[in-house]
């Protein structure tokens, strides 16, 4: 009897195995060299080196993988465009216009003190604007249902701590080495307020689609200006140490404190937002300081360890979404996850 063969790599196949790999070339450089890095799709056995796989991956991931052809015949089932299954879905709380009107009132309070901003030049954080659309926002949570359901994720807007992982208490932002800086009080109440509007279904103007090479990812659904927060990273908390040897693809880094037992993570495969799908990108290379638009930033909010993604330019409709994974490239290796990115953070 064969071993089943599962999302593996192609040498050294058991001896009872009644499949050879050994003459496996890659489909993207046509080399049978660095087998060691030939990933084998579960649907067509072709094989690809990780490095030629765009985004490249680092490691072999968990569960089945298909190349971008199988892929395409991948039916993505989409959430029901229902407002009541997508109200239950987020757990929205209300839809009121006068919340929207909050956030407008918000917008011209800043522009009254514009004047302060520019003499004291600090730049200040702006809160997402919805669509006034309220079918197109419903399109645009059922996208991330979509996407959510498809690899069993549950909705969270919030950093969630599960029994057997690190506890809140550990997510001090005064254990962060060389110190973290502390969001204002100005934006942190922006913040809260993008937080608010979501909570009542006023929805961040962002599409998550499905791509067979970079699988799901976001687009700007409207025109998003520069140092708009467009969404927290959020998902499980946990200690680096218990996640070092973890190959999933979009871990964040949380906090990096002087003592490596106190450095956490956050792990969006189980709970997560929006965030969970947007790409990472290496702004080393001329491609991705082109398509760079976000940026990964961690702040101490309230004593706690958060990180934002931020607008770091105005962005157009239908423009995908990138922030750069190399932020800590001045701060040494960082541990590496399989889709091509460091365990991710950024400190400014």
């Amino acid at each position: 009897m064969a071993t089943r063969r599962r999302r593996t790599r192609a040498p050294n196949p058991c001896a009872e195995s009644e499949i050879d790999y050994k003459d496996t070339t890659c489909e993207e450089c046509g080399s049978g060299d660095s087998l060691a890095e030939l990933l084998l799709c579960d649907n067509c056995d072709r094989g690809f080196h990780l490095f030629c796989l765009r985004p490249i991956l680092v490691s072999v991931p968990n569960g089945s993988w298909f190349c971008s052809s199988c892929s395409n015949h991948k039916k993505i089932k989409s959430f029901p465009l229902v407002q009541t299954k997508i109200v239950d879905f987020f757990r929205i709380r209300s839809s009121s216009d006068s919340f929207h009107e909050l956030g407008l009132d918000n917008q011209k309070k800043r522009k009254r003190s514009g004047s302060l901003v520019v003499y004291k030049k600090k730049r200040r954080l702006f809160p997402f604007n919805p669509c006034d659309d309220q079918k197109r926002r419903l399109e645009q949570m059922a996208s991330l249902a979509t996407a959510l359901t498809a690899t069993k994720t549950e909705f969270s807007n919030e950093l969630t701590y599960v029994p057997g992982m690190a506890p809140r208490s550990a997510n001090c932002a005064a254990f962060e080495q060389g110190g973290m800086q502390k969001l204002s009080k100005e934006d942190t109440d922006t913040l809260n307020l993008c937080k608010s509007m979501i909570e009542r279904g006023e929805w961040p103007p962002l599409l998550v689609v499905f791509d067979p090479q970079e699988g799901f990812t976001v687009q700007a659904d409207r025109f998003i200006r520069d140092l708009t927060i467009v969404t927290e990273y959020v998902g499980d908390v946990d200690y680096l140490r218990n996640r070092e040897h973890d190959d999933r693809d979009s871990m964040m880094t949380l906090l990096s404190s002087a003592d490596p037992l106190k450095s956490l993570v956050i792990c969006p495969n189980k709970h997560s937002n929006v965030a969970r799908f947007i790409n990472g990108i290496n702004n080393h290379t001329p491609e991705g300081k082109k398509k760079q638009n976000l940026k990964c930033v961690r702040f101490d909010v309230n004593g706690e360890s958060r990180v934002l993604l931020i607008a770091s330019r105005d962005i157009r409709k239908g423009e995908r979404l990138y922030y750069d994974y190399n932020a800590y490239e001045n701060e040494g290796e960082r541990p590496r996850g399989p889709n091509n990115n460091k365990i991710t953070g950024g400190q400014e």
